[in-house]
């Protein structure tokens, strides 16, 4: 929307400021930040005189875990109300990929808001039916690659890139809807997971969503792309306001979910994450990047496949209580240490991903 007053810049040349990328996304964080901060007090009042008991609490976790009853979830309807108010307001409306992100983002919070809904009114852990759940994450994903495989250049749109290598591409023709697919639910489904203590989701997904901030900034602008010899995609620039409003309506969830949270994101908000950010490696051409940047949600989900296939074919559990987080808290570390912990293997994580762009 403010991209707009770019056209009056002839008129009142401070305006031209609108143009960068670079400011916008500053705004963005700013903007979402702020909203959240503002409105969220009465969302989480809301939440928890509609809810009454709050999310459910799983009786088989960690002990710790139950004094958290009460606590009311879906807090991610505050990060993604910040996000789009942000995004909307920053963002350029004629660039495609951003209708396409906040398409996925927006309908992968609708599925975990339902998801959520049946936990809380029915007061179980068993929300969505897996299946159903997963043919419509499938659908959404499936329609958003198809619509990004359509922007592309002929010969590359379909193509898988990779890292550390400048000029290799494995073209897949109609495969690559199923890459994004198994990118984008794949992405929704592992931040879920992954979103089991305070604060530990919400920060590793601002870290990528600042390193792909960055990534689509320079993928999307032709003389860093250049230099850096990273494959160009016109107009998916604009992704990296995107990832400034996910990183300011982040930072503000942050604030009431610290411990001891004061809300949960529940299913409404990990999904939704995880999904955008699957969304926009796949916009961007980076998605084995994705699995290093995001390679603690990778690690996350890895460890329930592993828990549950061993379990099955042997009836012996690898690790102590899946997801990997839980595993922790079960041989003794605190709920701050894990977290903390898993920040910082986020971080680094996060550098190696970086570090691919100019590795090559």
């Amino acid at each position: 929307m403010l991209y707009e007053l770019v056209q009056f810049s002839d008129v009142f040349g401070p305006l031209n400021v609108f143009r960068y990328i670079t400011f916008r996304t500053g705004g963005a964080i700013m903007t979402a930040l702020l909203f959240v901060f503002l409105f969220g007090p009465a969302m989480i009042d809301t939440l928890r005189v509609k809810q009454g008991k709050g999310q459910p609490i799983r009786e088989d976790g960690p002990q710790s875990h139950l004094s958290k009853r009460g606590t009311p979830t879906m807090g991610g309807l505050m990060i993604l109300a910040g996000l789009l108010f942000s995004a909307l307001l920053w963002a350029n409306w004629s660039s495609p990929y951003v209708w396409i992100v906040l398409g996925v983002t927006m309908a992968y919070g609708a599925i975990g808001f339902y998801d959520d809904y049946l936990k809380v009114t029915k007061q179980t852990a068993s929300g969505f039916g897996g299946k159903a759940r997963l043919g419509l994450e499938f659908l959404v994903a499936g329609i958003a690659a198809w619509f990004i495989m359509g922007l592309g250049q002929p010969g590359f749109a379909d193509a898988l890139t990779l890292p550390f290598f400048k000029t290799v591409i494995i073209p897949l023709g109609y495969m690559f809807i199923l890459l994004g697919i198994l990118v984008i639910a794949g992405a929704g489904n592992a931040v879920n997971l992954t979103d089991g203590l305070d604060g530990l989701a919400i920060v590793p997904v601002m870290i990528a969503a600042a390193t792909f901030g960055l990534i689509a900034y320079m993928v999307g602008h032709v003389g860093i792309a250049r230099y850096l010899q990273i494959h160009y995609v016109a107009g998916v620039g604009e992704l990296a306001v995107i990832c400034g409003a996910l990183i300011g309506a982040g930072l503000g969830f942050l604030w009431f979910n610290a411990p001891p949270a004061m809300i949960f994101m529940g299913d409404t908000g990990s999904l939704a994450l995880g999904g955008a950010l699957g969304a926009i490696a796949v916009a961007t051409k980076h998605e084995i990047v994705l699995a290093i940047v995001g390679g603690l949600f990778v690690l996350e989900t890895l460890s329930v496949v592993i828990q549950v296939v061993s379990f099955k074919l042997t009836g012996k559990r690898v690790f102590r209580m899946a997801p990997l987080h839980h595993h922790f808290e079960q041989k003794g570390w605190k709920e701050p240490t894990v977290v903390v912990r898993f920040w910082i293997i986020s971080v680094v994580l996060a550098l190696v991903g970086l570090s691919t762009l100019k590795l090559r």
